[in-house]
């Protein structure tokens, strides 16, 4: 058996259908469908695409992540078929707010998409900070003002590019920046022109290919001294 094996036959049964239906569904043979789930074989790209997509769960989460551990009508499911992280509450009823350590914002760029790694991350609740998931940054450099090192910088998911307005600010986190706070000054037809606060940095383009998470500036945390 195999983590990809369990994966598919414990969503199978959560939808009710049989591995005869099921097959029939992703146009495939019933023993060849069965073979997957018994572990004997592994389906071919093709094959996986579709299983991803008829489940909506990525093809990440199917391969890698135990998903008996983490209830699926509790994760938060984004754009691309792709999930995450389960959505926590407090004894109150408020969402958790994950908190990126400076430690934590090290291996980001590779556990953001592995609900094991943002399960392991802190957690605060803002009750003020309402209909949106949000998570906790760390500020770094002095390209972030008014934001200090020391301080964590609050956003809200942003789902997509058309939802991004010229004027605000956000935290990107690309492939090449890792994680960066920046003002949004303009969208363009294969990337975006962001700038720092602080004008000794110049404007920069981001492609769009890029682009793995944008949040937006929602609230800040800041040391006692700020």
């Amino acid at each position: 058996m195999s983590i990809f094996s369990d994966n598919i036959r414990l969503l199978r049964g959560k939808l009710g259908k049989t591995q005869r239906k099921l097959s029939e569904q992703i146009t495939i043979t019933p023993s060849r469908y069965s073979s997957y789930e018994n572990g004997r074989s592994k389906p071919p790209m093709d094959v996986l695409i579709r299983i991803s997509r008829f489940f909506h769960v990525s093809i990440d989460l199917l391969l890698s992540v135990d998903l008996t551990k983490y209830p699926l009508e509790d994760m938060l499911k984004l754009p691309d078929n792709r999930i995450v992280l389960p959505v926590v509450v407090d004894q109150n009823g408020n969402e958790s707010i994950e908190i990126v350590s400076q430690k934590a914002s090290m291996g980001y760029l590779t556990g953001y998409s592995d609900p094991e790694f943002i399960e392991g991350l802190e957690r605060i609740s803002l009750p003020f900070l309402k209909n949106g998931k949000f998570r906790a940054f760390p500020a770094d450099g002095d390209s972030m003002p008014p934001f200090k090192n020391g301080s964590f910088i609050i956003g809200k998911y942003m789902e997509g590019i058309n939802d991004l307005k010229s004027g605000n600010t956000y935290v990107f986190v690309t492939l090449n920046d890792g994680i960066t706070y920046k003002r949004l000054k303009a969208k363009n037809k294969n990337s975006i022109t962001v700038s720092a606060d602080n004008t000794f940095y110049e404007p920069y383009e981001i492609p769009f290919e890029e682009i793995l998470e944008v949040w937006r500036y929602a609230s800040g945390i800041f040391p006692e001294d700020f």
